[in-house]
């Protein structure tokens, strides 16, 4: 048999060419009748919609790009999980590219998004320069940017709310009476990790407490060991980390137990932000901030169908405050009782 077209599916269930075509037209009117004549018609010939064909056609892909640089970070499989449904459940589908997190490299894989016809770019945790945030909207492709952000109006993106947790953070370590209380950094030119840390050093100084060390992680697990076996390899060493995402948190933590022999949190009391599922197993059960992908995939989801649907949205910076999760990793300020 030769390839089956849309005309034979249309004359195997008697119904025109043009009701085949908005059977697979995802949010095209039809009957449900009709629907299910052409549904199974397709089924007993075998055919499938050529998508890419369609595409040319109406000129959209119904493809949104993904650009992602830490899936080894627990955060993002889950996020992206979360967002490829969310999208899926819109009509369309995600492609999804590694980068780093230097701008060259960047623009070469949205050069290769650009090959592909997609309909919008969504950046997670990497950075867009302005040439290329220019050359996007001359084409008439928007950005979101999820788990980032930068000072560019052209651009909407939605984070956690980061400031407010890294001081949530400070208050709860100052509240149990931590003296010598440190940081360990991930990469500085993340907006996450510059606003973890703003938030954490004005919640230190309006305690009256001095940040009394810092480590750099660079969102890294093998480096922020490394930064661990610096910072407490000595006999006066802090009394309390944050570090700045759970990915880094677990690798400290694993430092501080088995190659050090301290006790967490009885010696050093530790605290993530994220709230990944392993933050909660008991071999970690890590005191942290929620990160609410929930409600950040929700809002990039409904910011990105307004610009598709052509709607004069003006770019916007949403950002979600996320609950600080108590759990065994840090000791209990003296008036939590749980």
């Amino acid at each position: 048999m030769g390839k089956v077209t849309s005309l034979d599916v249309a004359a195997k269930a008697g119904v025109s060419r043009s009701a085949v075509s908005r059977v697979f037209t995802p949010g095209a009117s039809v009957s449900q009748s009709t629907r299910d004549k052409v549904r199974q018609a397709a089924a007993d010939l075998g055919y499938r919609p050529n998508v890419l064909a369609r595409s040319l056609n109406t000129g959209r892909s119904r493809i949104i790009g993904l650009v992602v640089a830490y899936l080894e970070n627990q955060f993002y499989p889950e996020a992206i999980e979360r967002l490829s449904k969310s999208l899926q459940a819109e009509g369309y589908h995600v492609l999804v590219f590694m980068a780093s997190n230097d701008h060259a490299a960047t623009q070469s894989v949205i050069d290769e998004l650009l090959d592909y016809q997609v309909d919008a770019i969504i950046a997670a945790s990497v950075g867009l320069s302005n040439d290329l945030t220019q050359r996007c909207e001359g084409l008439g492709i928007p950005i979101i940017l999820f788990n980032r952000h930068q000072y560019d109006d052209r651009m909407t993106s939605v984070t956690s709310d980061n400031v407010a947790g890294g001081r949530k953070l400070a208050a709860f370590l100052v509240a149990a009476g931590h003296q010598r209380i440190a940081h360990i950094a991930g990469w500085e030119g993340a907006s996450t990790q510059i606003d973890r840390e703003a938030g954490f050093r004005t919640g230190l100084e309006q305690a009256g407490v001095t940040l009394y060390a810092r480590g750099l992680g660079n969102f890294d697990f093998e480096t922020a060991k490394a930064a661990a076996r610096d910072m407490f390899n000595g006999p006066e060493h802090p009394d309390a980390v944050f570090v700045a995402n759970d990915h880094m948190a677990f690798a400290v933590m694993d430092v501080l137990r088995f190659e050090l022999g301290l006790r967490v949190p009885d010696d050093v009391s530790v605290v993530g932000y994220d709230d990944v599922t392993l933050s909660c197993w008991p071999s970690y059960d890590l005191t942290t901030v929620r990160q609410p992908a929930n409600r950040m995939v929700a809002e990039t989801t409904r910011a990105l169908m307004a610009r598709l649907a052509g709607q004069d949205e003006a770019p916007q910076r949403i950002v979600l405050d996320g609950p600080l999760m108590i759990r065994g990793s840090a000791r209990l300020p003296k008036d939590t009782s749980s």
